[in-house]
């Protein structure tokens, strides 16, 4: 039987491998080496050549199922995450995982927990009923995160968070490094009289603080008490910090430049300078944190940020657990940290003379 198009169908309209194998005048068994992997060897380049060429004019594609049952694998990985989907960056990571997986003929079936325990419990043990591959558990901000039951009864690994009881292998932000990267940056612009805005106790505010301090101490430079600022994460966090800072200050006697939390208290920051009538960069630089879309690079003046490398994490910790499947070992526990690059921009600059 064929279609309109002259081409070979079977009862269900889909062209099989048989179908292939008779156009191409070959055995099945030839057909099956091609496409599962095998034909180095056992066929000629010709013929192995006139046979997916015999593919292509069907439009025969293997049947993914039934690859999976012959080798005990889905082709699909699961992605549970807490409450990604309300982040400005998820679709960086998301969009990294995806394409990683698709490069390797898998597909991702993700699910948001929404932060609720027991729903990631829940979304594990589905992914398992559905013999996914393995699970990546990724997180909407860096944090050490309960594991999910059921998530050690098969490959798994972590995104942007870190697991409470160190039994997985994560890939997170190098949040130190990026914090040492900030500060050199303003040293190199002649900065010493520098501050932080924003922030409070978790992981990426006392890393990026402290990889500031490192950078700015083996210069000898000292962030006095004062000008460190924990005021959250927020725009007007930045802003009344901003103000608390520079409001009565005389520009002798105020930092020269500030390192924000992240790019929503840098735009406090921003917007606080302006009220206040000093400009950006010429008596203030403001750095900021996270290169959020939409966002920082449409302040006034742009901002210098540096960026979380969102789309990095979700490719690496796909390619982890992908060698993980392929080799049948699970990696070792350790953590991954991705470098957190600088985006330049216009509100760094030299250092004011006052």
């Amino acid at each position: 039987m064929t279609n309109a198009e002259g081409r070979p169908t079977t009862g269900t309209g889909r062209p099989t491998s048989r179908d292939v194998a008779r156009l191409a005048g070959v055995s099945h068994t030839a057909v099956s080496f091609v496409f599962n992997g095998r034909a180095e060897g056992n066929l000629s380049p010709a013929t192995q050549e006139r046979i997916r060429l015999a593919a292509a004019q069907l439009g025969y594609r293997p049947d993914p199922v039934a690859r999976g049952l012959r080798r005990r694998r889905t082709a699909v990985i699961g992605l549970v995450t807490d409450e990604i989907a309300s982040s400005p960056f998820a679709g960086r990571l998301l969009r990294g995982a995806m394409e990683t997986a698709w490069a390797s003929e898998h597909l991702v079936l993700t699910i948001d927990s929404g932060g609720d325990p027991a729903k990631e419990d829940a979304a594990v043990a589905e992914l398992l009923d559905r013999r996914v591959d393995g699970i990546i558990y990724a997180a909407m901000s860096l944090r050490r995160v309960r594991v999910p039951e059921g998530l050690h009864r098969t490959h798994s690994v972590l995104a942007n968070c870190l697991p409470e009881d160190g039994s997985l292998s994560a890939v997170v932000p190098a949040e130190r490094a990026g914090g040492r990267t900030a500060a050199r940056l303003l040293l190199d612009h002649g900065h010493r009289r520098v501050a932080y805005i924003g922030g409070l106790d978790d992981i990426a505010s006392v890393e990026r603080l402290g990889g500031f301090r490192d950078a700015l101490r083996a210069e000898g430079v000292t962030v006095p008490k004062e000008w460190v600022l924990r005021t959250g994460g927020e725009i007007t966090g930045g802003h009344d910090g901003a103000v608390r800072l520079f409001g009565d200050a005389e520009p002798a006697r105020r930092p020269t430049a500030v390192f924000c939390y992240n790019d929503r208290v840098a735009a406090g920051v921003l917007h606080a300078a302006t009220r206040l009538g000093i400009a950006v960069p010429a008596e203030l630089s403001v750095i900021g944190y996270d290169d959020q879309e939409h966002m920082a690079a449409f302040l006034t003046p742009s901002l210098t940020t540096m960026a979380l490398p969102h789309r990095q994490m979700g490719e690496s910790a796909t390619r982890l657990l992908l060698d993980a499947i392929t080799t049948g070992r699970t990696p070792p526990a350790t953590v991954r940290r991705l470098a957190c690059p600088v985006v330049p921009r216009s509100s760094v600059g030299p250092a004011p003379t006052v």
